[in-house]
């Protein structure tokens, strides 16, 4: 991968880590403002009061770009730096930072699910293993962005052409998670022969 290829996989990583934890931020509040001492519809109005806010706080920002134009360049600059840092990171991506160990099962644990999901098939959509897991109660709120960037980070690759019933769309192919790793084949490659 060239420099420039990694520069923009951790600005894609770091936009997606950055944009999950503002909307998990933001959701968070917004439930924080529920009251359970009331009864009926006035339990939720603190909700609502809180996304009132949000809505004039969105609202004040656009007239203020309007206004001064110029403002976007400061902006998007902020929002590139902290995502180039959200990316380098990205703690809740690497396993919080657990090592290669734990890297390691992670990727295994990523490739049995994949092959479980996959069955007798050749390959499977992200979409349809997105699906898989938030059934089972895991990855809510996330997308197939945010499970290209996972694969990414634990290098499993993962295609956009790969088609499952004709549709070609995001996904992985058996033969890709079924080849050995460069660990493996560098272990086979160096053990002596045996051969009489």
């Amino acid at each position: 991968m060239s420099c420039l290829a990694r520069h923009a996989d951790r600005l894609a990583t770091g936009s997606t880590v950055l944009r999950r934890r503002l909307t998990t931020g933001l959701q968070a509040w917004v439930a924080r403002g529920r009251r359970d001492d009331l009864t009926g519809w006035r339990v939720a109005l603190g909700c609502w009061a809180r996304l009132a806010l949000l809505g004039l706080a969105g609202y004040l920002l656009w007239r203020l770009v309007r206004a001064v134009p110029n403002l976007l360049w400061l902006l998007s600059t902020a929002w590139i730096l902290a995502a180039c840092r959200a990316g380098k990171t990205a703690p809740e991506d690497q396993d919080e930072q657990g090592g290669d160990a734990s890297r390691d099962a992670s990727v295994e644990a990523v490739r049995r699910l994949l092959l479980e999901v996959m069955g007798d098939a050749d390959a499977v959509h992200l979409r349809t293993v997105l699906a898989r897991l938030q059934q089972d109660g895991q990855w809510e709120g996330r997308t197939v962005t945010d499970m290209r960037a996972r694969l990414t980070l634990l290098g499993i690759p993962a295609d956009r052409n790969v088609k499952v019933g004709g549709i070609p769309t995001w996904g992985v192919r058996r033969r890709d998670l079924e080849a050995p790793s460069p660990t493996d084949a560098e272990q086979t490659s160096t053990e002596p022969s045996t051969a009489a």
